[in-house]
């Protein structure tokens, strides 16, 4: 795109621009390169207007930012924009000719549920023959099915690696996207320039209040994507909904409490390898069972059962959908410990993301209501500032609810890992408890953890799920928890045949 038509495309007044090509877009000097434009974005710790020289060298062809600041000249033709962050998805969006208009799009956010319904909701829609992509916090796949990774830099994608996913998504004959919205990527513009078709709100609750402030911005952040949606699918059990009722030109809601809602659930039954339930729909009455373990699941169905019938399936396409779906990595998900291994069969070994008191509360409630025997977890916190007002309270959770717990590592960073461990231990002692184990090497203490489980327990390997490293002081290791266990799982196996 020539300079003077993304100047344009950005409703800035005519300049005297030189008539050169922009091909990409950035806000990291350090990616800027040849016919890149550059938003330099004044940030908490630095300004991107003292690294506009740097990225004239890199081969930049102009800047875009809020204006310069005194005593500063730019080598580069400069635009002045009224938000530079705004901006910056802005281009993305022209530089890659607006691909959501070509796809129906749907976008998934709430404090839980979002990773689950988004990608049960891919699998619904290929189940009605949409050729679906995902664009989720665990990695995107195309219509193959194949998960991707973004690079190691892209920690989270910004808006020009969202446009150019969805670009790609076109480029391979998508129909449709699912894309998860986090408050972050609504709040940061992230997700700007995205054409939705459904927005599904899941549920709310406090969280990144370090980044809010307060629970009513996070709401005000989320609310977005409903407000800019052509039609939302509302969770009629959360009372934040209420607020939500009129944004959207269109609306659906569910309920997997009992809640008036259009679509609902009734006779819910759990089992050690799924549930089972009926549904009341606009398609109809019907029988549906899912293999993933949680009640809260259900809801996470409904949502996706909401949004793919309105995209065209049929009760049929979302009977079969529901039965075939494989799970979410690292999200409750189930490892193949398969049958009978000299006659019993090996522990159930789960790995989930659960990494915060009321999350691991959650998931050890869940998983003690479809346990025969004795329920064991793993757990660590991570080091640096992130919370560590959470580690004891995590060593109260674990001891409390598993019949044993184990305190390892979990990205303990800069923090010695003696100081986390202890923390958790503290919690568990102030809890009155003593049923844990100190193994600070995550790979040992999972072996150890499966080891240890007999025939008809349930194991949990809570904080990793999907992370694919592991963070020790001055080095991240690449980190696999669900190869990890399998092979625990396979030593058990070869155990029991001795």
């Amino acid at each position: 795109m020539r300079l003077q038509a993304l100047a344009a495309a950005l409703n800035l007044p005519p300049t005297d621009l030189p008539d050169v090509e922009a091909v990409g877009v950035t806000h990291n000097a350090d990616w800027a390169g040849p016919g890149d434009v550059f938003v330099a974005i004044r940030g908490a710790r630095f300004d991107g207007h003292t690294f506009i020289q740097k990225v004239k060298e890199s081969g930049a062809v102009a800047v875009l930012g809020e204006g310069l600041p005194d005593g500063v000249a730019s080598p580069l033709p400069y635009l002045c924009v009224p938000d530079a962050r705004a901006a910056l998805a802005d281009v993305a969006a022209a530089l890659e000719q607006h691909p959501s208009r070509a796809l129906r799009v749907v976008g998934v956010t709430g404090t839980d549920g979002k990773t689950t319904t988004a990608w049960l909701t891919r699998h619904l829609l290929r189940a009605a023959n949409l050729n679906t992509g995902l664009l989720s916090t665990v990695g995107y796949e195309l219509p193959d099915g194949e998960l991707r990774h973004f690079p190691a830099h892209f920690t989270t994608p910004e808006a020009p690696q969202v446009q150019s996913t969805l670009r790609e998504m076109v480029t391979v004959g998508a129909d449709a996207v699912v894309l998860e919205a986090s408050s972050h990527a609504l709040a940061l513009d992230r997700v700007r320039g995205v054409d939705w078709d459904v927005a599904v709100w899941t549920h709310l609750s406090r969280e990144h209040l370090d980044f809010h402030g307060t629970v009513e911005n996070y709401f005000a952040e989320k609310r977005k994507l409903v407000e800019r949606a052509r039609s939302a699918v509302l969770n009629a059990d959360d009372p934040w909904t209420a607020q939500l009722t009129g944004l959207a030109p269109r609306e659906i809601t569910y309920s997997a409490e009992g809640n008036r809602a259009d679509w609902t659930a009734h006779d819910i039954q759990e089992g050690a390898n799924g549930l089972s339930w009926r549904v009341t729909s606009p398609l109809g009455d019907f029988e549906v069972s899912l293999p993933m373990i949680g009640r809260f699941n259900v809801a996470n169905a409904l949502a996706g059962m909401a949004v793919a019938a309105q995209l065209g399936a049929t009760a049929e396409q979302l009977v079969t959908g529901l039965a075939s779906f494989r799970g979410v990595p690292g999200r409750m998900e189930l490892l193949p410990g398969d049958g009978s291994v000299s006659g019993s069969a090996a522990p159930r070994v789960i790995v989930d993301f659960a990494h915060t008191p009321p999350s691991l509360e959650k998931a050890l409630a869940t998983l003690r209501t479809t346990t025969a025997g004795k329920l064991w977890v793993l757990i660590g916190s991570a080091g640096g500032p992130r919370d560590p007002g959470k580690r004891a309270p995590l060593g109260e959770v674990a001891t409390r609810l598993a019949d044993h717990a184990v305190f390892t590592e979990e990205d303990h960073r800069d923090t010695p890992l003696d100081t986390i461990l202890r923390e958790m231990e503290r919690g568990a002692r102030e809890g009155g408890r003593e049923n844990f184990t100190s193994i600070p090497d995550r790979a040992e203490a999972i072996r150890w953890i499966v080891e240890k489980a007999k025939s008809g327990d349930t194991v949990l390997l809570a904080g990793k799920g999907p992370e694919d490293t592991l963070e020790r002081a001055d080095e991240t290791l690449a980190w696999d928890e669900v190869a990890v266990a399998r092979r625990a799982l396979a030593e058990w196996q070869m155990a029991a045949r001795r």
